[in-house]
């Protein structure tokens, strides 16, 4: 098996801020059982934390390679009856990771764009899904990460999928905005039901090919995020790994989609140029206008071809007026942000409290100044923070639910923190009610995990 990590930086006098230090890729699969816990595992939390994000197989070319591009890995914790049953963490198997690791090519049907899922993992339909946007087919997984196949969804997804499909309450079907690369005038609204099979790929029209990596839904819409970051023919001429940049010429826009529409029915708005990844949730007000909080970027890809860039990402409130055709834009906490999530059960609907990962600025973006998790309570207009302390450095967390019927926000928050400080990881786990207080329980990873991109929480039998 290759070992990226020392031809990396002898390639570069300037390591690549994606292949080194914390992001410094693991060479190999482990799987590490009975994890040593600190604290009390809740006895409620029966099932499997999952996050996944790039890591090479092979060592890259530095001055090419883009975070966004990178081979996807998905590491998983089991927890069972207050015990850390395992610990795993396995390549999702395109076919130059199989080359790579000197195996057969997985099974499935490829897309024309590659077979690349890096980006989110998730449960649905007794599956567990690796996810990307703008082109590879999702990649089934079993319940111990090994790749089963590349599927889309049995055959009834047409074309590109997203890594953000968002599960409706009440139905349990997920809603996606899909793009796919080589069509730059279209987008589709995919729906894939509680059988795990697409009941729904509606076109919608858009010019210049955006990139749309999330969306929102509400009661009764899709909210499409059509903004000034668009594919870049200069850049995929050039080889780039992700060829999309900042456009200042394309408008930005929001759409309105009502869920069974057309794409005669979307109704835009138009809004201040910037750039969405990751809207929070969004939800109907008795006036006919939709509220959508989101961590907002001033720009996106305008100067770094390595990875994310923007100089700020404030939360935002956006009221969007369908009959005036309108957003407004407010300012809820101008600090740096990212990676929101809600209380899942409230999606689409009224909700209080929204968790999000803060941002250091500038180059230290992503790396050892990324120590705190914020709690914002949307009703009282208040923050509460969570600081790891120095070099320890949290991604993503998800909040779990008590129960079904537990109040909003009565729950915990789950993720992972890599210390920096002696290069080991904790699954952390925080009472999300006693947000700023000690963590409930931690579990220990004896050795780093790169920060990735997206996780989430899969109880036993999801």
């Amino acid at each position: 098996m290759a070992d990226g990590n020392t031809s990396v930086i002898e390639a570069d006098d300037r390591p690549h801020p994606f292949l080194s230090g914390v992001h410094t890729p693991m060479s190999e699969e482990l799987t590490l059982e009975d994890l040593s816990v600190t604290g009390e595992i809740p006895q409620e939390l029966n099932g499997r934390y999952m996050r996944i994000g790039p890591n090479p197989a092979a060592p890259p070319n530095p001055a090419k390679y883009h975070w966004f591009a990178g081979d996807g890995m998905v590491h998983g914790l089991r927890l069972k009856d207050g015990k850390a049953l395992w610990y795993r963490n396995r390549w999702v198997r395109s076919k130059s990771v199989s080359k790579t690791l000197g195996e057969e090519p997985a099974p499935g049907p490829r897309s024309p764009l590659g077979d690349n899922a890096n980006t989110n993992v998730l449960a649905h339909a007794g599956d567990t899904w690796a996810l990307v946007e703008a082109g590879a087919f999702p990649v089934r997984l079993t319940e111990t990460l090994e790749t089963v196949a590349h599927d889309p969804f049995g055959g009834t997804l047409e074309s590109s999928f997203t890594a953000h499909p968002h599960k409706d309450p009440d139905t349990g079907e997920l809603h996606a905005i899909c793009y796919y690369g080589p069509d730059v005038t279209k987008i589709r609204h995919v729906v894939v039901g509680t059988d795990g099979k697409v009941i729904r790929e509606e076109p919608i029209t858009v010019q210049d090919g955006p990139s749309i990596h999330d969306c929102m839904i509400t009661e009764n819409y899709v909210i499409i995020l059509d903004l000034p970051v668009t594919i870049s023919f200069e850049a995929l001429q050039a080889g780039a790994g992700f060829p999309y940049r900042w456009n200042p010429e394309h408008p930005a826009r929001v759409g309105l989609l009502p869920k069974t529409g057309t794409d005669e029915d979307v109704i835009w708005c138009e809004v201040e140029p910037c750039y969405v990844f990751h809207p929070c949730n969004a939800y109907e007000t008795e006036d006919g206008s939709v509220v959508m909080h989101a961590c907002v970027h001033d720009t996106m890809f305008a100067g770094s071809k390595k990875g994310p860039s923007s100089d700020k990402t404030p939360f935002e409130r956006w009221t969007i007026h369908p009959n005036a055709r309108s957003v407004a834009r407010t300012v809820l906490d101008e600090a740096s942000q990212e990676f929101p999530r809600p209380d899942e059960r409230f999606m689409g609907k009224p909700y209080r409290y929204a968790f999000t990962m803060a941002l250091p600025a500038g180059e230290e973006a992503l790396t050892e100044g990324q120590t705190r998790l914020y709690k914002h309570d949307l009703e009282n207009g208040t923050r509460e923070v969570h600081d790891f302390g120095q070099g320890r450095v949290a991604g993503e967390f998800v909040f779990i639910p008590r129960s079904d019927d537990a109040r909003e926000g009565e729950g915990w928050m789950m993720g992972l923190v890599v210390d920096a400080n002696n290069d080991t990881t904790d699954l952390v786990i925080l009472d999300a009610m006693n947000f700023s207080g000690k963590p409930v329980a931690s579990v220990h990873i004896p050795h780093r995990v790169p920060p990735g991109f997206h996780g989430n929480w899969a109880p036993e039998g999801a």
